[in-house]
C-alpha cells in the first residue's frame, strides 16, 4: 500500500473540480477551518495522502463542528458559485449539478432563488418521468419551490458568515460549503496522519469565542438551549485548547473529502450530515452553534435543506425516495 491513492475521472473534468474544491475549501485552514485533504491534481487525475480511517469521538465531533463554523465563514461570491478556476461542467456523479462560474460580478440571487432553481426543480420532472413522484407529489415539491423564491422559507446564515460576509463588504452573506457533505465524505483519522500537510491552526475553530450579543445557542425568547450543553473545550485556543479537544491534539480529526464545493447556506452542509447518520450529529451541531449560532428555528428547516440530497436520489436511484421526498416537502409546501 502506497502514501498516496490516486482517483481517476469518472466523467471527464471530475478529479480537476474535486482539486479545486479542496483546495477553496483549505484555504480555511489556516483560521482554524476543517482539515481538507490535499490533492495534486494532472491530466484526467488526482492523487491524495492515503489516510487511516478512525473512529470519530464526542471531542472531535465538537472540533470540526468547530471547525467547519470557520470554513463557511470564508464565503463565496454568490449562491451557486463554483470554486476559483472552474469552467462550467461538472456532475455528482451521474447527476448533473448547476453550478455558476466564481465571479465577485455573479448575479446576487436570494438563496431560496437559488435552491429553488437549482437545487430542486431540475430533478422534479425527471423524478414524474421515471415514475418516481406521481403528479400530487410534483405539485407538493412544486409549491415548495414557489415559496423558495418568493423568499418565505428563507433565513439568515449561522453569526460568523454573516460576520464575515460584512467584513468583505458583501451585500449578501454566502456560506463556502463542501456541497455533499454526507457522512462518508468526513474521514475520521488520527492526528498523526494531518500533521505533515496541515496548517497549525487547522481544525480549532475561532481564535477566540465571538460575541454575538446573545448567548450562543440559543433561540430569542425561547428560554433554552438548542444545543448541546456548553463544553469548556469550545471556548479555548491555541495549545490550550488542542489538549483540550479542540484540534489535532484529540488524537482523532474530522476531513473534508470528495467536494462538491459552491456557494451555498451553511444549514445545508449541516443538515446533509444527517441525512445517512453521523455519529455524534448532536456534538458536532452544539459545537458549531455555540460559537456560530444559527438562525432560529433551524431544527424546523433541517427537512427542507435535505431535500437537495433527497431529490438526486429520487433522480438517480427512484424507488422510494420519492415518497421520502414528497413526505418532506410535506412540511414546507
Amino acid at each position: 500500500m502506497g502514501d498516496t491513492m490516486r482517483k481517476r475521472d469518472d466523467l471527464p473534468g471530475a478529479t480537476r473540480l474535486e482539486a479545486q474544491g479542496l483546495a477553496w475549501l483549505a484555504e480555511a485552514m489556516p483560521d482554524g477551518g476543517a482539515h481538507t485533504v490535499p490533492a495534486v491534481v494532472g491530466d484526467g487525475w488526482i492523487d491524495e495522502p492515503r489516510l487511516s480511517r478512525s473512529t470519530v469521538t464526542p471531542q472531535a465531533a465538537e472540533a470540526f463542528g468547530r471547525a467547519l463554523a470557520v470554513t463557511h465563514a470564508a464565503g463565496a461570491p454568490a449562491f451557486g458559485s463554483a470554486p476559483p478556476g472552474w469552467d462550467g461542467r461538472t456532475q455528482m456523479g451521474r447527476c448533473d449539478i448547476r453550478l455558476r462560474p466564481h465571479s465577485p460580478d455573479s448575479d446576487q440571487r436570494t438563496w431560496g432563488e437559488f435552491y429553488a432553481e437549482d437545487r430542486l426543480a431540475p430533478y422534479v420532472r425527471s423524478g414524474y418521468d421515471r415514475g418516481a413522484l406521481d403528479a400530487a407529489q410534483v405539485r407538493l415539491l412544486e409549491a415548495v419551490c414557489r415559496r423558495l423564491r418568493d423568499g418565505e422559507l428563507g433565513e439568515e446564515q449561522p453569526a460568523l458568515v454573516l460576520s464575515g460576509a460584512r467584513e468583505r463588504g458583501q451585500t449578501t452573506a454566502v456560506a463556502r460549503t463542501h456541497g455533499d457533505l454526507w457522512c462518508g465524505n468526513v474521514l475520521w483519522v488520527p492526528s498523526s496522519e494531518v500533521a505533515a500537510w496541515a496548517p497549525g491552526g487547522a481544525g480549532r475553530g475561532p481564535a477566540r469565542t465571538p460575541d454575538h450579543g446573545s448567548a450562543p445557542g440559543s433561540e430569542p425568547g425561547s428560554g433554552r438551549r438548542t444545543g448541546p450543553t456548553s463544553h469548556p473545550a469550545s471556548h479555548l485556543d491555541g495549545e490550550q485548547g488542542a489538549a483540550a479537544g479542540a484540534g489535532p491534539g484529540t488524537g482523532v480529526v474530522g476531513v473534508l473529502i470528495d467536494p462538491l464545493a459552491h456557494g451555498a447556506h451553511a444549514e445545508t452542509d449541516l443538515a446533509a450530515l444527517g441525512v445517512f447518520g453521523q455519529r455524534h450529529l448532536d456534538r458536532i451541531v452544539g459545537a458549531y452553534n455555540e460559537v456560530s449560532p444559527l438562525a432560529p428555528g433551524w431544527r424546523e428547516r433541517v427537512g427542507l435543506h435535505q431535500l437537495h440530497i433527497l431529490m438526486i436520489h429520487v433522480h438517480l436511484f427512484g424507488g422510494g425516495y420519492g415518497s421520502q421526498a414528497a413526505s418532506v416537502a410535506r412540511s414546507y409546501a
